[in-house]
């Protein structure tokens, strides 16, 4: 399967620069997946598309402040990190830029030296390992001196950093956030859960590797990098009773599913777990646990348009964008939304 195969126009104008407001009033896609058929609707109108004995499936990860910038301790050069995950005790892997001048042994500055690094390794696909010196709590000085890691393509600074969190979020790791689930509020949620349907929550840190660009012709030669994820016992045992019920499993996001997937065992029970999962789904792979998924609209050629294709389908995906560019949805991380069923 070629990785050409899963292109699509988006034009520029489409790609969303900023949350809209408030945050159910996003537009949603209803894609049927057995049909195609496709119906247009209002985010919070999916009250009406979930059923009494259902269970809502989110991703409890919050998105760490993680771009940090510095200076180099020898030259005062500029230099720029981007925290991906926490690998031991204050060691992270991370992204630096400039890249050329990131050798071992470098030391970085940030703010006025609350916070002190060295960069002591390198792994294989590129990414460096900093070693973090500092007094007092490293997530405080983080939430003090890190900038939300937007994605490239938004341009416009964000004015409130909390409009890139869910409202359910509580455990930071993130680099990135589960985007599907930026349309909930706190209401909406609660209207959700008065007509009988469960909440259950899985965790799992998103770093860049979904994100990353697939540089191999063919997607099955594509190799995902890992990301840390926990399904603590009681979720697990709510999605199960929904299952053996006759209940949906819905999973909100790819990183909800992914997760799902990950801990089903082949009949579709979910194990509690937690541990790594490089886990890449693509046309072809059998779904054991999700019913139905709630996801934004996703970059061309990306892993995650061949996770969504490998749910609804590849022509009903494909079609389904080329009427969402047809009718101007907004696109990508703070862009509209989709519900398959």
């Amino acid at each position: 399967m070629k990785v050409e195969d899963f292109d699509y126009y988006l034009p520029k104008e489409l790609i969303a620069q900023r949350p809209i407001y408030p945050r159910d009033a996003a537009r949603l896609m209803v894609l049927h997946k057995n049909t195609g058929e496709i119906e247009h609707k209002v985010f919070r109108d999916i009250v009406a598309y979930l059923k009494a004995g259902d269970v809502l499936v989110l991703n409890k990860t919050r998105v760490l402040p993680a771009r940090l910038k510095g200076r180099r301790a020898d030259s005062g050069g500029k230099v720029e990190i981007l925290l991906l995950n926490e690998i031991s005790l204050n060691k992270w892997k991370v992204l630096v830029k400039p890249g050329k001048r990131a050798r071992p042994g470098r030391k970085l500055i940030f703010g006025k030296g609350e916070l002190l690094g060295e960069l002591i390794g390198e792994t294989d696909e590129g990414e460096r390992i900093l070693s973090f010196d500092y007094e007092g709590n490293f997530y405080e000085i983080l939430e003090r001196l890190g900038e939300m890691p937007l994605p490239p393509y938004i341009k416009e600074k964000l004015s409130d950093r909390e409009r890139y969190q869910t409202v359910y979020g509580d455990i930071a790791g993130s680099a990135a956030a589960p985007t599907a689930g930026l349309h909930f509020t706190q209401e909406l949620l609660n209207e959700i859960k008065n007509k009988g349907v469960f909440l259950a929550y899985i965790l799992l840190h998103v770093g860049l590797g979904t994100f990353r660009p697939v540089k191999t012709e063919n997607i099955e030669d594509h190799r995902m990098h890992s990301e840390y994820f926990q399904i603590e016992v009681k979720d697990a045992e709510t999605i199960n009773r929904v299952r053996k019920n006759g209940g949906r499993v819905i999973a909100v996001g790819t990183t909800t599913v992914r997760t799902l997937e990950t801990a089903a065992g082949s009949n579709g029970e979910i194990f509690p777990k937690e541990g790594w999962t490089d886990i890449f789904i693509y046309p072809g792979y059998k779904f054991k646990a999700v019913d139905c998924m709630i996801t934004n609209f996703h970059l061309p050629k990306s892993t995650l348009i061949m996770l969504v294709s490998a749910f609804a389908g590849k022509e009903n995906i494909l079609n389904a964008y080329n009427i969402a560019v047809k009718e101007k949805y907004r696109f990508f991380s703070f862009g509209d939304a989709m519900f398959i069923l």
